[in-house]
C-alpha cells in the first residue's frame, strides 16, 4: 500500500496514546461486548505492513503508549510482527487479551518482539459464573494465562467488567487477582451502549450492589495502600452517579482508535454514529485525521455544546459525557449525556435504574444475549 502523503502537526495538542484493535475475530460472547455490532471480517483487516505504517506515524504523532487489542489479538498469526513494529517506532505496547491461547511459547515470542505488558480479562471469580458471562468454557484458559505471565515477570494487568451478576463477588474475584499475581486490577463498571444495551436488563445492578462494591474497594486499598497487594482502579457507574464522565478525556483529547479495518475514531464505541463519517489510515495519514478530520474535530472541545451543557461550570471537565450513550439513548450523539442529572433526558436513565434492578440485584433477566461473532477466525 502506497502511504498518503504527510501532513503538518496539528494545531491541536498531540494524543498520547493509541488502541490498535487488530483483529475482532474472538472466543468469547460476553454480554458487555465493546465490539460495534457489525464487525469486521478477517479478509478486511489491515496487513502488517499497514499496522507497522500506523505505529510510526502514531510515533511520529506524539503517541507513546498502544493497547493491542481486539476481539483476540493472539488470533493474528502475524501478533508477533504489529507488536516489533510498534517497539520500532518507540511505542509502548500492552497485550489486552482473553487468555485463550496464550501459551509460554507464545508470549515469549511476543516479549522478544519488544511487548511490554500484558492485561488479561476475567469475568468472575469462581469457574461457573465466568464461563456462564464469557459464553464459553475459558476460566482455565485465564489461570493458565495469568501463571504464563507472573511466571515471565511482564508487568500484568486484570481487567474485569462489572454488572449485576458478578458486583457481589467483587472481594473474591479482588482476592484471586492477588493470587494470580496482578500488578493492577481494574474494575470496569459496564457502559451501557453497544452490545451491552442489548443486556442492560440483565447486566444493570442494583444500587445497594453498587454501594456495598465501593465499600469493598475503599477496605481493600485502605488495608493495601502501602503496596501490598495489587493497585485497585475504579470506574464509576455514570447510571447511578448523576455525573457523567468525560468522553475519552474529552473528544478527539488523548487517544485515537483505529480499528481492525483501518477505520479512526476518537472513540471505540463511536462506529455506532451515524454520518460521523470517519476517516481510514488507508485513505489518510493519522496527523491528518487527528488535526483535520471532521469525524474527530465533531465534538472536540466545547464550541459544539448546547444548552445545558453550554452554561455549565463542569463543561470542560466532563465535555458533555459520552458522546455515543448520547447517542444510543437518544439517537442525537449532540445531546447532553442523560447519565447527567441535570439533561432533560436523565429520565431515560432513572427509569432504567428504576425499572430493571431492586435492592437484592436479582430483579430483570438473567437472560445474556451472547454475541455468536461469524467473522471468519472466530472461534
Amino acid at each position: 500500500m502506497t502511504a498518503p502523503a504527510a501532513v503538518p502537526a496539528p494545531a491541536v495538542p498531540a494524543p498520547w496514546a493509541l488502541l490498535a484493535e487488530v483483529t475482532h475475530a474472538c472466543p468469547l460472547h460476553c454480554p458487555y461486548c465493546s465490539n460495534p455490532l457489525e464487525l469486521v471480517r478477517k479478509s478486511a483487516e489491515l496487513s502488517t505492513a499497514d499496522w507497522a505504517r500506523v505505529f510510526g506515524e502514531a510515533a511520529d504523532l506524539g503517541v507513546v503508549q498502544a493497547h493491542v487489542s481486539g476481539g483476540e489479538p493472539l488470533l493474528r498469526p502475524d501478533l508477533a510482527e504489529i507488536v516489533a513494529a510498534a517497539q520500532r517506532a518507540g511505542v509502548y505496547t500492552q497485550l489486552v487479551t482473553s487468555g485463550v491461547g496464550l501459551t509460554a511459547e507464545r508470549l515469549a515470542e511476543l516479549l522478544d518482539a519488544g511487548l511490554n505488558s500484558v492485561q488479561l480479562s476475567l469475568q468472575d471469580a469462581r469457574r461457573p459464573g465466568s464461563d456462564l458471562i464469557a459464553g464459553r468454557v475459558s476460566y482455565t484458559d485465564k489461570e493458565r494465562a495469568a501463571g504464563v505471565i507472573r511466571a515471565a515477570g511482564v508487568p500484568f494487568g486484570l481487567n474485569v467488567v462489572l454488572h449485576r451478576r458478578n458486583l457481589d463477588n467483587l472481594q473474591e474475584i479482588i482476592e484471586v487477582g492477588a493470587r494470580w499475581g496482578a500488578d493492577r486490577i481494574e474494575l470496569a463498571n459496564t457502559q451501557f451502549y453497544g452490545w451491552a444495551l442489548h443486556n442492560r436488563a440483565a447486566l444493570l445492578p442494583a444500587r445497594g450492589q453498587l454501594d456495598r462494591a465501593k465499600a469493598t474497594v475503599a477496605a481493600w486499598r485502605e488495608t493495601h495502600g502501602k503496596g501490598e497487594g495489587p493497585e485497585l482502579v475504579w470506574v464509576m457507574p455514570d447510571y447511578y452517579e448523576g455525573v457523567p464522565k468525560p468522553c475519552m478525556g474529552g473528544w478527539g483529547a488523548r487517544s485515537i482508535t483505529v480499528g481492525p479495518d483501518g477505520t479512526a475514531l476518537p472513540c471505540p464505541a463511536a462506529y455506532a454514529i451515524p454520518d460521523l463519517a470517519p476517516p481510514n489510515v488507508r485513505e489518510k495519514p493519522l496527523a491528518w485525521i487527528w488535526a483535520e478530520s471532521p469525524a474527530f474535530n465533531a465534538y472536540r472541545g466545547t464550541d459544539w455544546m448546547a444548552g445545558p451543557c453550554r452554561e455549565c461550570p463542569r463543561r470542560e471537565i466532563d465535555f458533555g459525557g459520552c458522546r455515543c450513550q448520547a447517542h444510543a439513548l437518544t439517537g442525537d450523539a449532540a445531546r447532553t449525556d442523560p447519565a447527567c442529572s441535570l439533561s432533560p433526558d436523565h429520565h431515560l436513565v432513572r427509569d432504567a435504574v428504576e425499572d430493571g434492578a431492586v435492592e437484592d440485584g436479582t430483579a430483570g433477566t438473567d437472560a445474556f444475549v451472547y454475541r455468536k461473532p461469524k467473522v471468519p477466525g472466530s472461534v
